[in-house]
């Protein structure tokens, strides 16, 4: 029989998603919890699982349309014994209508097998997108590729990887079916591609590129040809959730920006003296990090710094730990995944939050529950050779603090005139919130620890 499968709320209650690209096709069969798409969010991109095993009927939709929630998306032929979907045993009380869009927080069903999934072998020079199908590339596989003269069609999971890997794979002319993967569940990570391109002589086209960015299948190629004056861009997806969120900061809370700038000669001693720590060579312990743990620090002695408005409760709400945004730019715009208890930590694990951080939100990665529940956040323009600015507050919180770039310039130091290495802070801060004073002295406080890191053993 015929089951549709609707788009669900991904978690976040937000009415649409824009579907990025499909990872099945009409006719292919496919098992319970095998990733048959990509969408996005406002605020990132997801993976859908399917709840059905079966074979796939109909798409009911195309990469780059926008779909509502509880918009039927692709259907399936099952068994009768599959044909009720996968779902939460407490979702048969719910009425008819509240079906219609299921929740995909917890949907699904079995748990995945720890064994490795089986691989699609194909013949090769069977089509244009196996090109990289031949004598070298089969040579260059992993073991359990079959001569060519073994080869058969097998309907089984796709290749498990990122839309960046995947990107990469196309510019190689690599078939993902041909590389062995080492990440977790069987996922293909960039290492592999780039270590099976090596093997097989693979090169990139020449119009790609190193970025690690995701930039979806539907916005790519948006450069103005030659000929054109402009181009138009669709406003979706992470784009206009950060500018419907900007916009809202920026018109409700009273932004106010101090700025401090001050003599970091001390930290970057410290960083260049953790990297040479031969125990420490597994991280990646930079100013950011050391910034992250003097922001901890300050949000102690300053707690209005981390806290919340809450307009219909009447009530200004101070919480008892931080959950520390970082704001990361993507190919698909800014968003600002936050560490957990980020208050809890030592340097060395939040240098290793911040890393992974960013390796996620750079691959597509970024859970829509890893962008909520921030209480204070830092952007780091430093990154692109500026000074500082004024940021815009992430919505919901009280402040953000700006990290510019570390300068060597002439400085006083002790009386006399140095080089030394300076940077500048800047925090905004909702003035609803936190006071004047109150800013000043957190900054001040995040100043004192960068001039002096032993000052944290005072405001530890």
């Amino acid at each position: 029989m015929t089951v549709e499968f609707r788009l669900p709320d991904l978690g976040e209650g937000l009415p649409e998603a824009e579907l990025v690209q499909w990872l099945v096709k009409e006719g292919d069969t496919v098992e319970l919890n095998q990733t048959i798409a990509e969408v996005e969010t406002a605020k990132a991109v997801v993976e859908l699982p399917s709840p059905h095993a079966g074979v796939v009927s109909a798409l009911h939709a195309q990469p780059g349309d926008v779909v509502e929630v509880g918009s039927v998306l692709i259907a399936f032929d099952v068994d009768g014994e599959e044909a009720a979907p996968a779902a939460p045993a407490a979702a048969a009380a719910e009425p008819e209508e509240e079906k219609a869009a299921p929740n995909l927080v917890g949907y699904g069903a079995a748990p995945r097998s720890s064994a490795r999934p089986q691989r699609r072998a194909r013949v090769a020079g069977a089509s244009d997108s196996s090109r990289g199908s031949d004598t070298a590339v089969l040579e260059a596989a992993p073991h359990d590729v079959l001569p060519a003269a073994e080869v058969v069609e097998t309907p089984l999971e796709r290749p498990k990887s990122t839309p960046p890997v995947r990107r990469l794979a196309k510019d190689l002319g690599i078939d993902l079916v041909l590389v062995e993967p080492t990440g977790e569940n069987g996922l293909i990570t960039r290492a592999d591609v780039e270590a099976y391109a090596q093997r097989s002589g693979a090169v990139a086209a020449p119009e790609a590129t190193e970025r690690d960015d995701i930039v979806p299948d539907s916005a790519a190629s948006l450069a103005p040809a030659a000929d054109e004056r402009e181009t138009r861009i669709p406003i979706r997806g992470v784009r206009r959730h950060t500018a419907e969120a900007m916009v809202r900061s920026a018109f409700t809370a009273p932004h106010v920006t101090t700025f401090l700038t001050v003599d970091v000669t001390a930290t970057t001693e410290l960083i260049a003296s953790l990297k040479a720590d031969r125990a420490l060579q597994g991280h990646r312990i930079g100013i950011l990090a050391v910034v992250a743990k003097a922001v901890c620090l300050a949000l102690r002695k300053t707690p209005e710094l981390n806290s919340s408005w809450d307009e219909p409760a009447g009530e200004i709400v101070q919480h008892g730990y931080v959950n520390l945004g970082i704001a990361a730019a993507t190919g698909r715009g800014l968003i600002v995944p936050n560490i957990r208890d980020a208050d809890r930590l030592t340097l060395v694990e939040l240098a290793d939050a911040i890393g992974e951080l960013a390796e996620t939100a750079r691959s597509g990665r970024t859970a829509p529950a890893d962008m909520m529940g921030g209480t204070f956040s830092i952007t780091n323009v430093g990154v692109f050779g500026v000074d500082t600015g004024t940021p815009i507050i992430n919505p919901g919180e009280a402040g953000i603090l700006a990290v510019g770039a570390v300068r060597r310039q002439p400085w006083e130091h002790r009386g006399e005139i140095a080089l030394r290495d300076v940077m500048t802070l800047s925090v905004s801060f909702d003035h609803r919130l936190v006071d004047g004073e109150q800013g000043s002295r957190f900054l001040k406080d995040v100043g004192d620890v960068l001039r002096e890191p032993g000052r944290a053993m005072l405001l530890g």
